[in-house]
């Protein structure tokens, strides 16, 4: 029998995580990803939103946790850095070293449902990757697009 707590048979979970909005269409393109990871992948998987949308981040991490999951891999859904990939993103997983950075900072809308998002209950490591970035495959979406428009 292994007791290894650190063997390959740790639980990984997945979480991607979108910015939120109060139109729809964010929310739904998250969460469509997330399904076709799902059906190409063995793990658990899991959306996430920075603001406005439901499940928030630390809701998630907390469905994932009570899934059983030692390690969270997280993936933000955006294209590049900002200051919600660099600054607020860590700081709601904990990641941030315990700088405090300022949610209230000035970048053209407000985020209301900050001061009301739940603790994480997740003792296990979380692993924050890059956004999406410059990708070749981008480039094949863009060059459907315009095809399709001409």
């Amino acid at each position: 029998m292994d007791t290894n707590s650190n063997s390959k048979t740790a639980k990984i979970g997945i979480l991607l995580i979108g910015h939120g909005s109060r139109l729809p269409y964010g929310k739904d393109v998250v969460s469509q990803i997330a399904e076709m990871y799902k059906e190409n992948s063995n793990y658990l998987v899991e959306v996430g939103f920075m603001n406005i949308s439901k499940p928030s981040i630390p809701s998630a991490i907390n469905k994932l946790s009570k899934e059983g999951v030692e390690k969270i891999i997280v993936t933000p859904v955006f294209l590049a850095h900002g200051v919600h990939t660099k600054q607020d993103i860590p700081h709601i997983l904990g990641l941030d070293d315990g700088h405090e950075h300022s949610h209230g900072h000035d970048h053209g809308h407000s985020h209301e449902e900050e001061e009301e998002q739940e603790e994480i209950e997740f003792e296990g490591e979380i692993i924050y990757t890059e956004p999406l970035g410059a990708d070749a495959r981008l480039v094949d979406i863009i060059k459907e697009r315009v095809a399709s428009a001409l």
